[in-house]
């Protein structure tokens, strides 16, 4: 047992590890990247001059309101992140701290790493034109899609591009607007069958979303509650679990009929 006297400076001496290794974590990288709202993109649009979307073998229909895929913006592959920046990004609504590894493939170059989310931007638009004819029932032999897109890597548009594809072949089915000439935005992946998968980042990209103009937004119905965390004023969340359901609900929203429309 410590004496009165002696203990003040036994609590000394044992605080100066804990010092030491907090000191040292203030310098030392953390496996950890910081995330923001990134940028966001009308596939209904152009980007750098040239149409998002160009179709060929069909008549494609002028498009009015716009369909905005989201992102986030991370800090690099080889970008060190310390206790500072952690602590910051803890305290803040328009930052996340995620795992390196769940944001970036382990072990790879800054390079490898870019070169790897352009490939899955690839397979997710080859996945997003086949969805959005499969729904249409039209063949890719005689209808040709091509996306364009800069400097955005990542699966998570083919939900959005699906839904562009149709926009522009076949509106609501009626001959209207898909988007009813609404701001829509949305994110998640998409496969051939049309079923739309989770993404990361939900809520800083509502955040991107709602800076942007947009008032509805659709979810992979899986990350409803990460989507409402920071939820910007004005901006009605849609969950959804294939392409299907992102097309009956935004063609009901835009015919008022508001019971049909699923909400989080």
């Amino acid at each position: 047992m410590l004496s009165n006297l002696s203990r003040p400076r036994a609590l000394a001496l044992c605080a100066l590890p804990v010092a030491a290794l907090v000191a040292v974590a203030g310098f030392a990288p953390l496996p950890f990247a910081v995330a923001q709202p990134g940028t966001t993109a009308d596939v209904l649009g152009e980007d750098e001059g040239k149409p998002v979307i160009t179709i060929t073998g069909a008549p494609v229909r002028p498009t009015k309101g716009q369909l905005r895929m989201t992102t986030i913006l991370a800090t690099g592959p080889s970008t060190e992140v310390g206790i500072g920046d952690v602590v910051d990004a803890w305290f803040r609504t328009d930052r996340s701290v995620l795992p390196h590894d769940l944001v970036y493939p382990s072990g790879q170059s800054d390079e490898e790493v870019e070169q790897h989310n352009l490939d899955q931007m690839k397979e997710s638009q080859d996945a997003a034109a086949l969805a959005a004819l499969n729904y249409l029932g039209k063949s890719p032999k005689d209808v040709k899609v091509t996306l364009h897109l800069e400097d955005i890597g990542g699966p998570s548009a083919g939900l959005l591009f699906s839904l562009g594809i149709v926009d522009k072949l076949d509106g609501n089915g009626a001959g209207g607007d898909l988007t009813g000439g609404r701001v829509v935005a949305g994110t998640g992946t998409i496969k051939a069958d049309g079923t739309v998968g989770a993404v990361g980042g939900v809520s800083l990209k509502t955040q991107a979303a709602g800076r942007d103009g947009a008032t509805v937004f659709l979810v992979p119905k899986a990350e409803c509650s990460d989507a409402e965390a920071e939820l910007p004023k004005g901006i009605r969340l849609i969950p959804v679990s294939t392409l299907k359901d992102a097309v009956a609900s935004l063609t009901a929203l835009g015919k008022g009929q508001e019971a049909k429309v699923p909400s989080c």
